[in-house]
């Protein structure tokens, strides 16, 4: 299985391909200074089709190249926050102002995937989902779809735009405190920022690495200190404890299906940085 986080600026697209070769992708936004996009990466890289489309958040900077994706290289199912529905979600975001091209492509997918999903191979892999209910939370933030992957070694978590009443409302469910305390690579909740930082998670999750998707520092809210939360991995150029696409570029996360457990872990590589054995 390998996971890919691009460089999307202050946006999120992580690229899922399991062992079987079926796809989830998380997120489509894209990257206006490089002109990287999902939607032209994917079949460049023989992507033929997408078969879990995973939306994390209903926000532009999370859906802009969903356009384009809609077209190729195609969307077999959606998993969202299922709460809340079209005609809802379209009042929300118009009292906000006016609706952004990601958005109209997200609302026709809404009205359109209303079945449940015929099952899909993920060889091993599996991915469980939390969310917030609407109209209890009315913050497309804190309506964010919780992602957790797990696949051998490998356990991530994608938590949207989480901010801290939404943590904080989850964190209540057993169940999803089961699914935390599993977790080793930690995708930082709303790119790094500080209102999407929740000290208490960390009770509960020790996580290995913490992964940013975010844009150059331009705020001192983007300045959290998440490496007091996490033990490490060791690369060629030292000890790292939180990887940034901002610094790091693509961040690519693999695992082999054939190593035995007692030997193996997750191999983090990144822009020219790669981690010792």
């Amino acid at each position: 299985m390998r996971v890919q986080i691009f460089d999307v600026e202050h946006g999120f697209c992580a690229y899922v391909v399991t062992d079987s070769g079926n796809v989830t992708l998380i997120d489509a936004g894209h990257n206006s200074d490089t002109g990287f996009r999902p939607s032209r990466y994917l079949p460049a890289n023989g992507c033929s089709g997408i078969e879990q489309l995973v939306v994390s958040n209903y926000d532009e900077d999370h859906i802009s190249d969903l356009p384009g994706l809609v077209r190729s290289p195609g969307i077999q199912t959606l998993a969202r926050n299922r709460s809340i529905n079209a005609e809802q979600l379209e009042r929300l975001k118009r009292s906000g102002g006016p609706i952004a091209s990601g958005m109209r492509a997200l609302l026709d997918l809404m009205r359109t995937y209303t079945a449940d999903a015929a099952p899909i191979d993920w060889a091993g892999a599996t991915f469980t989902f939390f969310s917030n209910p609407y109209p209890t939370f009315t913050e497309t933030n804190d309506l964010s779809l919780v992602t957790f992957l797990d696949y051998r070694d490998v356990h991530m978590v994608f938590p949207g735009d989480l901010e801290k009443a939404g943590w904080r409302a989850l964190l209540q469910k057993p169940d999803f405190r089961t699914a935390l305390a599993g977790v080793k690579l930690f995708v930082a909740s709303h790119h790094g920022r500080e209102n999407g930082y929740y000290p208490e998670v960390f009770n509960i999750c020790k996580p290995q690495l913490v992964l940013v998707s975010d844009e150059p520092v331009k705020y001192d809210t983007q300045d959290v200190d998440y490496t007091q939360h996490a033990s490490g991995m060791r690369f060629t150029d030292g000890m790292r404890y939180v990887l940034t696409t901002r610094a790091d570029g693509m961040i690519t996360i693999s695992q082999a299906p054939w190593s035995r457990r007692s030997e193996s872990s997750p191999v983090a590589a990144l822009k020219g940085i790669h981690p010792q054995a």
